[in-house]
């Protein structure tokens, strides 16, 4: 089979080659319930997500949904999270999350965007993985691993995370844009790592630009 030429022919060719790789590809994050993941991944900016989910079985314990959450103040969070970086100002995030959801959709998290990006804490990135994990939508999440890979592999020169989303969004099928971003996810933590990437190991070499091989 010839190399892709093209930045979508190397997606498609990333996607398939990535799929047979890493067949079940599952959010690493800790979670039950849509308001959990939408409060994991707030949790995770700038933090592991081992990290996020050592804390959150004790944060859930106590505020398992939204109502619970928002009849707090950010203080009383606190405690719960104090082991992730920038917990306060996530704390914070949390109750104003929480209160949101109770004040304009009934204690539910939303499905579409505009609504999900509302939120407090919440950006592009975060509203994709609660839309393509919890709700079943099309989401494409786009984290450091996503935005390397994909500059990596040719198949886009953006560095923005929204421009990213938006050229990758038509080379993907909706229904597995989600997928495709945790299985990108999967290979940059596990083969493609960033300060040493083990290329003689990588299934995508043959036509990476960036191969060592």
């Amino acid at each position: 089979m010839g190399k892709p030429r093209s930045p979508k022919g190397r997606a498609q060719r990333t996607h398939e080659l990535l799929k047979l790789e890493y067949p079940v590809a599952v959010c690493e994050l800790d979670h039950e319930t849509p308001f959990q993941l939408l409060a994991a991944t707030i949790l995770s900016a700038q933090a592991t997500d081992a990290g996020v989910n050592r804390a959150t079985p004790g944060l859930f314990a106590r505020f398992p949904d939204a109502e619970s959450l928002a009849e707090v103040t950010p203080e009383q969070v606190e405690p719960y999270i104090d082991t992730i970086g920038l917990f306060r100002n996530k704390a914070k995030s949390l109750v104003g999350m929480a209160q949101m959801l109770l004040d304009q959709f009934g204690g539910e998290v939303p499905s579409a965007m505009e609504d999900l990006v509302r939120l407090p804490g919440v950006g592009r990135k975060t509203a994709n993985v609660v839309r393509s994990v919890a709700l079943g939508l099309p989401g494409l999440p786009v984290d450091t691993h996503v935005t390397r890979l994909s500059n990596l592999l040719g198949i886009t020169t953006e560095t923005d995370a929204v421009r990213i989303e938006h050229e990758l969004n038509p080379m993907v099928p909706a229904d597995e844009r989600g997928e495709f971003s945790l299985r990108m996810i999967l290979h940059g933590r596990r083969v493609c790592v960033a300060r040493r990437p083990r290329c003689a190991e990588c299934v995508l070499n043959d036509f990476c630009p960036a191969s060592e091989i």
